[in-house]
């Protein structure tokens, strides 16, 4: 299809998509335990805003440029499809990041075969019936749950040109070696182990509520976490004592009650996982501030864990290295900017972080000083049109923009001869 006649299929599955956006959320909620009301704000509309995103920049892209060269002064530079494309998610943001794959694999013309967590099927479901009455191509988006082997499978299938995933730094690293060694493209969106970081001269108050969510958004299962808190030695006690409050007065509960803000981990083994971090916490020196093992008062039943502050936190302890997945928190001093910088750079990481500051400047010039794809002054988001993705043990490739359309083209330089 031409790139216009793609658009407009897209185009079709965003207008269906939009009026099933309540429908899910429930859904994803009810799969993995996050909270309604961070599945109404995040879960299900950011995958409708991701393919409005990727539509106004497809639109606008030059699929095919018209360049005068030195040795040929007539070159055409085509963008192509990268060919079939097979793309690997998780399940604590299931749809956002099928759609980061999805949108762009579609409006460049590639077909895909998508594989779900077994955790989180229903909702790529959902999502494959809207597909179906939005007129996409019967083969060019399959649907396929199911565990590590056929993953693996899919990674090692001469059949498949990309691979697109999304998952834990230890899976990446396999998933690389294999495409190395086919010559594959891929592209990788990794672990994190961000760093926020509050200045003496921050508004602790505003602070507080905005590491809220940056640091403890869907129960803490996010690589965008802000986990590692750095806060300078004068202000130490007191970033700690807003920490603890913070996180000990929030409201756990059924996630599909709207005043929840942290449900249960998405299965038992996370659940065992984040406990061992707690106790791992314990045994390195740390100090708990809140929370601790153990379950939360009245819930016996699924699988919660209790959100966690630890204090007296090295950047050495394996708390702060790496990455537990859960509401656990661990508060680092920093002696003067350039030791938060240091801090904040000293991991295998470098996927998002934040600064928290009174002056704007200052803390760009912190943002870049610091090692990471993404950032933010004052709170952290991410922007749907701006590139997402990960320095270092972060992940290989761009998601979102132009560059994230990039990751599925395949460019190609043709030389015509020169016409009088």
């Amino acid at each position: 299809m031409a790139p216009a006649e793609r658009a407009d299929i897209v185009q079709h599955f965003c207008d269906l998509y939009a009026a099933n956006i309540p429908q899910m959320a429930e859904i994803i909620t009810t799969e993995m335990g996050s909270p309604i009301t961070f599945s109404q704000l995040a879960q299900s509309p950011a995958p409708w805003l991701i393919l409005t995103s990727f539509l106004e920049t497809a639109n606008a892209f030059e699929w095919e440029e018209h360049r005068s060269g030195m040795l040929a002064p007539n070159l055409i530079v085509r963008h192509e499809p990268v060919g079939v494309v097979g793309a690997i998610v998780p399940w604590n943001v299931p749809q956002f990041v099928i759609m980061s794959k999805l949108a762009p694999a579609l409006l460049t013309g590639c077909t895909i075969v998508l594989k779900p967590a077994p955790e989180t099927p229903l909702d790529a479901f959902l999502m494959a019936d809207l597909l179906v009455q939005a007129g996409v191509p019967k083969g060019v988006v399959s649907v396929l749950p199911a565990g590590r082997e056929v993953g693996e499978y899919l990674v090692r299938h001469p059949g498949i040109d990309k691979i697109a995933f999304t998952g834990s730094t230890a899976a990446g690293r396999r998933i690389a070696a294999i495409c190395g060694e086919q010559l594959k493209r891929c592209s990788l969106e990794l672990g994190g182990k961000s760093a926020a970081i509050i200045l003496d001269d921050a508004d602790l108050g505003s602070t507080i509520e905005g590491l809220k969510f940056a640091s403890l958004m869907n129960n803490g299962q996010t690589c965008v976490a802000q986990t590692r808190i750095l806060a300078s030695r004068a202000r130490y006690g007191e970033v700690v004592d807003a920490l603890g409050e913070m996180v000990s007065s929030l409201v756990i509960g059924d996630p599909a009650d709207s005043a929840t803000e942290i449900g249960p981990l998405v299965a038992e083994r996370q659940q065992e996982r984040v406990e061992k971090y707690v106790a791992l916490g314990q045994e390195e020196g740390a100090r708990v501030v809140t929370g601790g093992n153990g379950r939360p008062d009245g819930m016996d039943k699924g699988w919660y864990v209790r959100p966690t502050v630890f204090a007296d936190v090295d950047n050495s302890m394996r708390i702060a290295r790496e990455e537990i997945f859960g509401p656990v928190l661990t508060v680092i001093p920093f002696d003067d900017e350039r030791d938060a910088v240091r801090i904040a750079n000293d991991s295998e990481y470098g996927l998002a972080g934040s600064v928290w500051t009174g002056d704007v400047d200052r803390g760009l010039d912190i943002a870049r000083r610091v090692r990471t794809g993404t950032y933010g002054v004052n709170q952290y988001t991410m922007d749907f049109i701006a590139p997402f993705g990960g320095y270092k043990a972060s992940g290989i490739g761009r998601e979102f923009g132009p560059e994230g359309l990039e990751e599925y083209l395949e460019l190609k330089s043709i030389a015509l001869p020169v016409t009088p």
